[in-house]
C-alpha cells in the first residue's frame, strides 16, 4: 500500500456545514475501501491564486491516507462528478515526504529556537 495526500478545494458559495459535509462524503469513500486515513486537516476558506470559474477563493480540505493505487481512480472520478469541487490534486507520497509528515506531526518543527540574553 502506498501513501497518498489529496488536497480538495471546494467551491466558496457553501457553508461551513455543506463543505463538511461534501468532505465527510470524500472521506468515507477512502475509509470503505479499506484504506486507513492518517491525517485530515481543513485549511479552512482561503483566496485562490487565480480564478478558477469566477471564483477567487475555496475552502480548502488535505486528507493523507494509505491506499491501493485502484481507490486512487474511483476516488477521483468521484471528485470529477460532484460540482462543489473547484479542483483536487493527488499525490503518492515518497519515504521523504513520508518521513517529513511523521516528523510535522509530531511537532519537530513547533520548536522555537532559544534566544539569547542580549548584552
Amino acid at each position: 500500500m502506498n501513501q497518498y495526500e489529496t488536497v480538495i478545494v471546494l467551491t466558496p458559495l457553501l457553508s461551513e456545514e455543506v463543505a463538511k459535509e461534501a468532505i465527510a462524503k470524500f472521506s468515507k469513500i477512502i475509509a470503505d475501501s479499506g484504506a486507513e486515513i492518517i491525517q485530515e486537516d481543513s485549511w479552512g476558506l482561503r483566496k485562490l491564486a487565480y480564478p478558477i470559474a469566477k471564483k477567487a477563493s475555496g475552502h480548502f480540505h488535505l486528507t493523507e491516507y494509505k491506499a491501493s493505487g485502484e481507490l486512487i481512480n474511483k476516488l477521483e472520478l468521484e471528485l470529477k462528478r460532484d460540482e462543489r469541487v473547484l479542483r483536487f490534486l493527488t499525490v503518492r507520497l515518497d519515504r521523504h515526504a513520508v518521513a517529513y509528515n511523521e516528523k510535522k506531526r509530531s511537532g519537530a518543527f513547533n520548536k522555537k529556537p532559544k534566544t539569547e540574553a542580549a548584552v
